[in-house]
């Protein structure tokens, strides 16, 4: 059939249509993708006709680039080219397609065979590969002349090749289409019927080697020593070579020392397990080959792939630790076995990207030949493994494989594992360097535990009994926490005390156990002592029967599938499930000083205690020798055992007895003594400060083991006359020094706060032992009191006379004039150093009443920042609802008063696709149970009758008139029929301040969305309209809505206006910006941004969250905004700091997710969902860079620059820098999404600009254009008073190196300085950085009449001259020639500049100049070339190279000079380029005009020199 579409010559052709990308050449035989750096689609091409049948149509890889991943596609089509719409890639053909991606086979987009061939992916250059349709209709593909097989059947006749030049692969050529040799075809049925052979001979040998079908057929007999044919399978079965009588099998299960039956022969069975000597190309082996390492580790991630030196035996544990983790890559090490022999493999650059024969644990999934086949195979990530952890490994005799974290068994990975395979390890990511253990014991992890564990407790210096597995009936039998913890918690105060040190960057691993099991009625009770406001939830609490020394701990105790009970929330979980849902009182709802406990009784009932009160049972047979449990999970951070109530340590509070009560000798603070002082600490402190009681105490963390770093200053200024006193609540007697105590002159927001205050070198007085420094110098010695010999209870305080005298106090007690000059009056505070031995301080002239929250925020239940309305019109309720429902504020609140039922309430109008409808709610009544149901429904309310007292359910579960979709608890019901359970969060959790909507999607799906936080599809096939549909039932009496729709008013938000004046050199036609009239309709207002309060653990905020700054290192600065970005709405922050002692510098972009309960990077490279990077010049996405020389570069942005990101109504992201466009950086954003920031490298604080950023060079914030300006004011198109530059805050002279390398070399000239302008800010760098920030235009008008000129990119101008109404050219020149011109500020004839060539007559007494002496009355003049471009003035005949040293770096450069000039109009003449230039020099010029020549003395101006090295 395919012989009637013979093709002629034409057929080694490509169609001369083709994707969007593709250039053809070479008669049409050759196919390049142009821009291949910027592009990886788009690349599509096809044979000029059909395919003949058994005609293998082949193409050459000629190149390859490494930016992308994915290379060439290949196959056919049956569309013919000629009428085909191209798509960006092959597989997105339809209509009777085949296509060969990778190793997998396509059918019009949808894979129809996983694994067939080679992986196209790495072929390299030089590579053929061909497709080929057989007489048969079958699809075969041939790489290299190899046949590899029937990748499809059923192929229709009538068919077109087709190839994709896609990622990788730039360029392909044809080089045959014809068929293929009669002995290629002779050999591949040659192979045909060898393993048709092959197939029978092991079905004979069954008995003797087990072939699993998961792996392909030919894995097995090569994947063993390349010499084992010569012995049989089964020859080890008796222990093999006189192993028996040893047993080198250290596993748990053992084997008895007796060696697999699986063995190859002549394989030794004693040999110890190593890595092998072949392995990837990054490895180092060392320890007799028992270590593994990765080289280069920051700067490479993956070519780490190491083997063991032999098979695994059956039931033989290999087992690695690990070693050295960095913190830069996102994954980490990788383990599994493969039945590839070493010895032949070709190691990939990753284990998973092998497709046969391996079996990979990763993450917490299992992978089979690359591909998942267990997302969730454990609880344990190895992502998540610290250094130290183990990971082993075991193939049982049975073929199955296991895998165990730290010696714990994690089940089952794969059923049937074939019998001979090797162990691999990926050190991938993260993992850097490994150990082989071959003791597998557990007891050197739990070493390794009490050791971390003693290292972070305060108490390390102490002596410990002996750990012990069972209690010291000889010690103490008081109930403390097991130093076995979870990997984020600490214990201290010898075991009493339990603490999250890093409680704001971790939210859970916060797990610790009872030292012994409690006894019966035995009551275990715990105080929360500390919390944070950062995260949901809080503590959990309950009991296990797991032995805290033997448990590997999980993240969250919830997590543990056997023996624990756990109270959690307001509910209550055995084993990870949930037994009773409405059980006591929310501990989530607990403040700081609440306690909770739980008991086991002898009837084996559990029961808990929240402050005391007795909740009722909450289990039964609960079996005896449990262990306590607390998980300080989310916002709990510390917890004490309350077991002695007198022996309790109080919560750091003011004391009113003892040594903290105050003399009547203290001199009073403004107020009398008995009146409460505002006095606190400020939230802003050092690094290892924390501030609990509500402000007034402030204490050291990891006190043991960090000294410094604990500056705590107070959150106002003292008045004259006013003490500040603090009591020492805590000491360690660990380090030398103690507390420092002073006042400042600086802010707390304006303090970068140092290891310790006296490093301050300006307006800080401070008290250190006896010694009293002044901005960090000694002033004195020998003062009154010695602060280094105070104790636990000693009262320290400071004030200032009205005098400005400094007086401190000890324990009341007037220590006389420390010092003298203090500004009197000025605002000084009070600073406290918890330096050396000090470790905790308390407030004492604080009386008020004891403030249970130990953070500055007072909520410490769940609680997210509330998103403003976005930019539009509110949401409204409409006025049919429920009885016993009320609406107030004109319809954006419902309240429900009365009863627990009848509280329906709809949205006004219909939803819209992809319209977010959400509420927040206001009240709960805790009387009743039950919670909101939320939904969608085709019920209309305006059908409803006028009085719906009767016409509506009494809930929403029984509306049955029309189709409704709900949300009841975490059930999803149609019409009140389950449709599917545990879906999301569960609505009965909800409390005050949580929000809570509904979507109707797109794709006809509803979500539901939890505090912003998408839940996923809940329903599917909803109709299209439909109403939002709300129930007030039980315990939810009020909300109110917090959405608005953007239907009303479309062209109410629009992009902010945006000057057009901003650019260098000025336009002729400039257009003015449009003022807003005060009689135009005023848009809503855009909503106000700022920061999340959850950000990188670097990164502290203030001025109310619109200022970001990092205080530490040069990562870990992530940040985000707490509101999403409305479509047209500009989000503008201004670069306020750079350190210039780090490279690089901020990024930013927008993430398309919530970012709430996002776990923040240490960079925004690492963000891998829905993110859209812009870092340097170039855009990413998912951390694939997806465009280059995109806008300016960022890191080159000085301080002062202003970036801004807007997403338009198009879902294209724009970058602003400086209030100008840089165009779409890229498409397809989703709604909604959040600005992020990474304050990274150079970058150290941003603020976000919340008012209208005046346009560049506007003067006083008024925005002024040319268009404005009177013709006769303008020079060039530019008003010589209101000449354009770059204002000083955005100057990029302070930052761009290029134009200070080029400062350098014109100062290396020695040019008088009084030829150039004085004030720096007039020279411009036209780098490509600092001409992107600008804005610049490459072309501009100038002079009367106008003309065109082209900026001189790439040149760095030092200007020194005022402008005239003229023309702007460039003249190119030697360096030997600069001094002489400069010398007469214009172009002069006979100068030595190689332009002055051509000489012509001089004309009489009106000739080009005046005769020199000795010379000749006829002497000839030069003429002198000028050009409006530097793309033709700066080429190297007219402006030769020069070589200089630069004084700096002492790296050799050249360098090149020329002259930007002011011409006369009409002086000069227009002419064509001498240079013999064929193509174009400058688009905008043709060769023909792109030289001006001008003869007449006076008729140039210097306007500026140039200057370009390279």
């Amino acid at each position: 059939m395919g012989s009637d579409f013979a093709p002629s010559s034409g057929s080694i052709k490509l169609h001369p249509r083709s994707g969007k990308l593709i250039g053809l050449s070479n008669s049409n035989r050759t196919a390049r993708r142009n821009q291949p750096v910027q592009e990886f689609n788009h690349g599509l091409v096809l044979s000029k006709e059909p395919l003949r049948d058994r005609d293998v149509f082949t193409v050459r890889i000629d190149k390859k680039v490494n930016s992308w991943s994915g290379s060439i596609e290949i196959g056919v089509t049956a569309l013919d080219p000629a009428a085909l719409d191209f798509p960006s890639s092959a597989t997105g053909l339809k209509g009777g397609s085949w296509i060969v991606s990778g190793c997998s086979v396509l059918r019009d987009g949808r894979s129809v065979l996983e694994e067939y061939g080679r992986d196209l992916d790495q072929l390299a250059e030089g590579d053929r590969v061909g497709i080929q349709r057989s007489s048969h209709g079958e699809l075969h593909l041939w790489v290299n002349g190899q046949d590899c097989g029937a990748a499809a059947s059923g192929l229709p006749p009538k068919l077109w090749a087709v190839v994709d030049l896609y990622g990788k692969c730039t360029q392909v050529t044809v080089v045959s289409c014809e068929p293929p040799p009669p002995s290629a075809e002779r050999e591949r049925e040659t192979i045909e019927q060898d393993e048709e052979e092959d197939e029978e001979d092991e079905d004979e040998e069954e008995e003797v080697v087990v072939r699993p079908d998961k792996f392909p057929n030919n894995l097995e007999p090569d994947a063993a020593n390349g010499d084992s044919g010569s012995g049989t399978a089964g020859s080890g079965g008796g222990g093999g070579g006189g192993g028996e009588g040893r047993n080198t099998n250290n596993s748990p299960a053992g084997n008895g020392g007796a060696a697999p039956g699986g063995l190859a022969g002549g394989m030794t069975t004693n040999d110890a397990l190593l890595f092998h000597e072949k392995c990837g190309t990054l490895i180092k082996l060392s320890n007799n080959n028992k270590t593994a390492e990765r080289r280069r580790p920051l700067d490479e991630f993956n070519n780490g792939v190491v083997m063991t030196n032999r098979p695994l035996r059956h039931n033989e544990m290999f087992e690695i630790r690990i070693d050295k983790l960095v913190d830069k890559w996102s994954g980490s090490i990788e383990i599994g076995v493969t039945t590839h022999n070493p010895n032949n493999l070709d190691y990939p650059a990753t284990m998973t990207n092998l497709r046969s024969g391996t079996i990979m644990m990763s993450g917490c999934g299992i992978l089979t030949n690359g591909k998942g086949t267990r997302r969730e195979y454990c609880e344990f990530s190895l992502d998540e493994l610290q250094e130290g952890d183990h990971i082993g490994l075991m193939r049982k005799a049975s073929g199955a494989l296991h895998f165990y974290i730290n010696g714990i068994d994690q089940g089952v990975a794969a059923a049937q594992t074939p019998g001979v395979v090797y162990g691999v390890v990926d050190l991938y990511g993260m993992a850097v360097k490994v150990t082989i253990v071959h003791n597998h014991n557990h007891s050197d992890r739990l070493r390794r535990n009490n050791a971390i564990m003693r290292a972070l407790s305060p108490d390390v210096g102490r002596p410990r009994p002996a750990l012990s597995l069972t209690p010291d009936t000889d010690g103490p039998d008081r109930l403390l926490f097991h130093p076995n913890c979870g990997q984020k918690a600490a214990i201290i105060s010898e075991g009493r005390t339990a603490l999250r040190p890093h409680a704001t960057d971790d939210f859970n691993h916060g797990v610790v156990l009872s030292s012994r099991p409690l006894r019966s009625n035995e009551v275990f009770q715990v105080r929360i002592d500390k919390m944070v406001d950062k995260w949901a939830g809080s503590i959990e609490i309950g009991v296990t029967t797991h032995n805290p020394a033997y448990l590997q701990l999980p993240s969250t105790m919830t997590n543990l599938r056997s023996g624990t009970w756990m109270m959690t929330g307001n509910g209550v979980m055995h084993n990870g499930t949930t037994i009773l849902d409405e059980y006591g009182h929310n501990l989530d709802r607990l403040k700081a000083g609440d306690t909770v406990g739980v008991v086991r009784k002898e009837d084996g009932s559990l029961h808990f205690f929240v402050n005391g009160v007795a909740q009722g049972p909450a289990a039964w047979n609960v079996p005896p020798s449990v262990y306590a449990v607390v998980d300080l999970y989310g916002q709990a951070a510390q917890a004490t055992i309350m077991d002695d109530m007198v022996d309790l340590p109080p919560l750091p509070e003011d004391s009113s007895e003892g040594p903290t009560a105050m003399s009547p000798g203290s001199p009073c603070s403004v107020v009398g003594a008995a009146t409460t002082s505002d006095l606190r600490f400020h939230q802003l402190h050092g690094t290892n400060a924390v501030i609990t009681n509500g402000g007034r105490t402030a204490l050291r963390q990891n006190c043991r083991s960090e000294f410094n770093d604990a500056i705590v200053i107070s959150n106002r200024c003292l008045r004259d006359g006013e003490l500040f006193e603090i009591v020492i609540q805590k000491m360690v007697d660990r380090w030398s020094g103690s507390i420092e105590a002073g006042v400042t002159a600086i802010r707390p927001e304006e303090l970068e706060f140092p290891n310790t205050m006296t490093d301050i070198d300006y307006d800080t007085w401070m008290l250190s032992g006896t010694a009293i420094m002044q901005d960090g110098n000694t002033m004195r010695n020998n003062y009154g009191c010695d602060l280094d010999s105070l104790t636990t209870g000693s009262r320290i305080g400071m004030m200032r006379s009205a005098t400005g005298d400094l007086h401190y106090y000890i324990n009341g007690v007037d220590q006389g004039v420390a010092c003298s000059g203090l500004p009197p009056g000025g605002e000084v505070f009070a600073v406290i150093d918890l330096y050396g031995q000090c470790v905790q301080v308390s407030i004492t002239s604080s009386s008020g009443p004891l403030d249970n929250s130990l953070c500055t925020s007072n909520v410490t239940e769940k609680s997210f920042p509330i998103h403003s309305p976005v930019a539009g019109v509110a949401h409204r309720l409409h006025c049919k609802h429920g009885k016993n429902v009320v609406l107030l504020g004109e319809g954006c609140q419902a309240v429900r008063v009365g009863g627990y039922a009848h509280g329906i309430v709809f949205s006004g109008k219909e939803l819209i696709a992809d319209e977010l409808f959400e509420v927040r709610i206001d009240e709960i009544d805790e009387q009743w149970c039950g919670s909101l149901h939320i939904g969608l429904t085709t019920l209309a309310p305006p059908e409803l009758p006028s009085c719906p007292l009767s016409g509506l359910s009494p809930s929403l579960p029984q509306l049955r008139t029309k189709v409704t979709w709900l949300l009841c608890g975490s059930e999803v019901r149609r019409n009140g029929v389950l449709q599917r359970q545990n879906y999301g969060c569960s609505l009965d959790r909800l409390t005050v301040g949580n929000r809570v909507g509904v979507k109707r999607c797109n794709d006809d799906t509803m979500h539901i969305f939890i505090d912003g936080e998408d839940m996923g599809p809940a329903a599917t096939a909803v109709a299209k309209n439909v109403y939002a549909v709300l129930d007030l039932y039980g315990r939810i009496t009020a909300v109110s809505i917090v959405s608005s729709s953007l239907m009303e008013d479309t062209e109410s938000v629009k992009a902010p206006s945006l000057s057009s004046d901003s650019c260098s050199e000025g336009e002729e036609d400039s257009t003015p910006v449009r003022e807003v009239g005060g009689s135009e309709p005023c848009a809503l207002a855009p909503t106000v941004m700022a920061f999340l309060e959850n950000h990188g653990k670097n990164i502290q905020l203030s001025n109310q969250n619109l200022t970001a700054a990092r205080v530490s290192s040069y990562n870990q600065g992530l940040l985000v905004t707490a509101h999403r970005l409305a479509r047209q709405q500009l989000f503008q922050v201004t670069i306020d700091r750079l350190n210039p002692s780090w490279t690089s510098s901020l990024s930013l972009g927008v993430i398309g997710h919530s970012p709430y309960r996002l776990n923040f990077p240490s960079t925004a490279c690492c963000l891998k969902r829905s993110a859209w990077l812009l870092q340097r010049d170039s855009v990413f996405h998912n951390s694939l860079k997806i465009c280059e020389n995109y806008g300016p570069n960022l890191d080159t942005c000085p301080e002062g620059t202003v970036l801004g990101l807007l997403v338009d109504a198009n879902s294209c992201l724009h970058l602003f820098v400086n209030g100008m466009d840089q165009g779409v950086a890229a498409q397809d954003i989703p709604s909604p999404c959040y600005p992020f920031i990474d304050l990274y490298g150079q970058c150290e604080q941003v603020t976000i600009v919340t008012n209208n950023v005046p346009a560049v060079g506007g003067e006083s914030g008024e925005t002024r254009c040319q268009g404005d300006m009177e013709k006769a004011d303008m020079v060039d198109g530019i008003k010589e008073s209101v000449c354009w530059t770059p204002p000083p805050e955005v100057n990029p002279n302070k930052t761009c190196e290029y134009q200070a390398l080029c400062s350098r070399f014109k100062d290396l000239l020695t040019l008088p300085d009084g030829y150039f302008n004085e004030d720096a800010k007039y020279n411009l760098c036209y780098c490509e950085s600092c001409h992107k920030l600008r804005g610049d235009e490459a072309y501009y008008k100038r002079g009367e009449p106008p003309r065109d000129y082209a900026l001189p990119f790439g040149w760095c101008r030092f200007v020194s001259n005022a402008l005239k109404k003229w023309h702007i050219a460039y003249h190119g020149t030697s360096v030997g020639a600069l001094r002489r011109t400069l010398d007469h500020s214009q172009l002069l004839p006979g100068t030595s500049s190689i332009f002055s060539v051509s000489p012509v007559k001089a004309e009489g007494p009106n000739g080009y100049s005046e005769p020199e002496e000795n010379s000749a009355p006829g002497r000839e003049v030069p003429r002198v070339r000028l050009s409006p471009t530097m793309r033709y003035s700066g080429s190297e005949i007219f402006a030769p190279k020069v070589q200089f040293r630069d004084p700096r770096s002492h790296r050799c450069h050249q360098a090149q000079v020329g002259f930007q000039v002011c011409v006369r109009p009409g002086s000069y003449k227009v002419g064509p380029q001498t240079l013999g230039h064929s193509e174009p020099l400058d688009p905008r010029f043709s060769n023909s005009e792109i030289e001006w020549i001008t003869k007449e003395q006076g008729g140039t101006l210097l306007y500026g020199l140039l200057v370009r090295v390279e």
